[in-house]
């Protein structure tokens, strides 16, 4: 029976003898594997830093815009009537037929306000400083749609809610005489002014497109008068 088994180890020498090199392909076909790892590892590194690159790219022009907006809209904030503007000291000339020209119209006085529009408060309320605070804050904030370089949802919004201030300082001008009385006289102020900011079709058109863009907003009726009309003696 030893004898047997040995007889089989013996014709099966040349198969044991060649397990070594079996063991040295395998060993080769590791390297091969591991290079084409490496490879991948590689390749993939090159496409998601080729990818980050193109995404920090493609984000430049809106990084570009945000900053652009923080300085419009800090411009807005810091945009305010003068107590100069409301008792005329530095009224611009008649722009006449130039006026209407472009939707932004002529502001040579460099107020914020439309010379002729502001020149039509004066001659509607010449002895009333205190309806010339409310409209001309008024005025300025609806052309400050006219000058915006940027029209984006958050200019928009903060335009608005400069305008929604404008509107409840206006609202400081009506008497006591009930709901109705103060609106019948709040629309006779808002009216007098729109009817002049906005007395052109182009003029129209703009504003209704400038609020195209307003994605969201809070009305502000906190006290929003840049020069409160009752500090005024008339």
């Amino acid at each position: 029976m030893v004898g047997h088994y040995i007889r089989i180890l013996i014709s099966q020498g040349p198969a044991l003898g060649s397990y070594p090199q079996f063991l040295y392909g395998g060993r080769d076909t590791i390297r091969e594997l591991m290079k084409k790892i490496v490879t991948v590892l590689k390749w993939t590194a090159v496409i998601l830093a080729a990818a980050f690159s193109l995404l920090v790219i493609i984000r430049i022009p809106h990084v570009i815009e945000v900053s652009k907006t923080g300085d419009v809209v800090a411009k807005i904030h810091a945009t305010k009537l003068t107590l100069d503007d409301v008792m005329g000291k530095n009224l611009p000339p008649d722009p006449g037929a130039e006026a209407d020209k472009t939707v932004a119209g002529i502001d040579e006085n460099n107020n914020g306000i439309r010379d002729d529009v502001e020149l039509a408060i004066f001659k509607e309320y010449p002895n009333s400083a205190k309806t010339r605070a409310a409209l001309l804050q008024y005025a300025l904030v609806l052309q400050m749609e006219a000058m915006q370089s940027i029209l984006n949802g958050e200019v928009v919004g903060e335009i608005a809610n400069r305008e929604d201030r404008a509107f409840f300082c206006v609202a400081k001008l009506i008497p006591g005489g009930g709901e109705g009385a103060a609106y019948a006289a709040m629309e006779t102020y808002r009216k007098f002014l729109f009817d002049r900011q906005f007395n052109t079709d182009a003029r129209k058109k703009a504003n209704k497109d400038f609020y195209s863009n307003l994605k969201s907003g809070r009305i502000d009726d906190s006290d929003g008068c840049d020069i409160d009309p009752t500090s005024l003696l008339n």
